[in-house]
């Protein structure tokens, strides 16, 4: 074997390695750290629009945080939801919180919530419900154009993937979400 030939084989054996790595720590960063998505639906408008690309921080919010009232989140859904495709709202009601929505405004332990978000308020009452301790009531934005815990029920805690970090694309919207 001639020199070349080495040196062009030790090329692509350090290329394969360099792909490979790039790929493992691309995966690992994907599954376990940050994630970027797709907003497929305009079940959170007017905060986050359809086709809205955001960053969803899968680790810290674990680790430094806990999850708060006004969160936007990523979560698989319960099976009553009867969809295998992430869901991203906003939560309203924590462990132990009572939810209410009457004459259009949503009541978290008997108090108004300030909600300057909604594209519309919720035309249905709804509740009084109290939120087990290991669930959260979870609701979108677009409230009359949204499946969320008042059609399927609580979300278990356990099924929250990570919170919406901010928006990246279209450039012009970039920016944190608020909370």
């Amino acid at each position: 074997m001639s020199d070349s030939q080495k040196s062009t084989g030790r090329y692509v054996l350090e290329l394969i390695e360099i792909v490979l790595v790039a790929f493992a720590l691309s995966w690992v960063l994907r599954t376990y750290i940050i994630e970027a998505r797709v907003i497929p639906t305009g079940s959170m408008l007017p905060t986050i629009q359809l086709q809205d690309r955001i960053i969803v921080d899968k680790f810290l919010f674990k680790q430094l945080d806990e999850i708060r009232p006004g969160d936007i989140i990523v979560f698989r859904p319960p099976p009553s939801a009867h969809s295998s495709e992430d869901f991203i709202k906003r939560v309203i009601g924590l462990p132990g919180d009572k939810v209410e929505i009457r004459n259009h405004t949503t009541y978290v332990n008997g108090q108004p919530l300030y909600e300057p978000y909604l594209l519309e308020r919720s035309k249905e009452d709804f509740g009084p419900v109290a939120v087990p301790l290991d669930a959260l009531f979870v609701m979108g934005d677009n409230r009359n154009s949204s499946a969320d815990s008042r059609e399927w029920g609580f979300l278990p805690i356990k099924n929250v993937s990570g919170r919406a970090l901010f928006r990246y694309w279209p450039f012009k919207h970039f920016g944190a979400l608020a909370h």
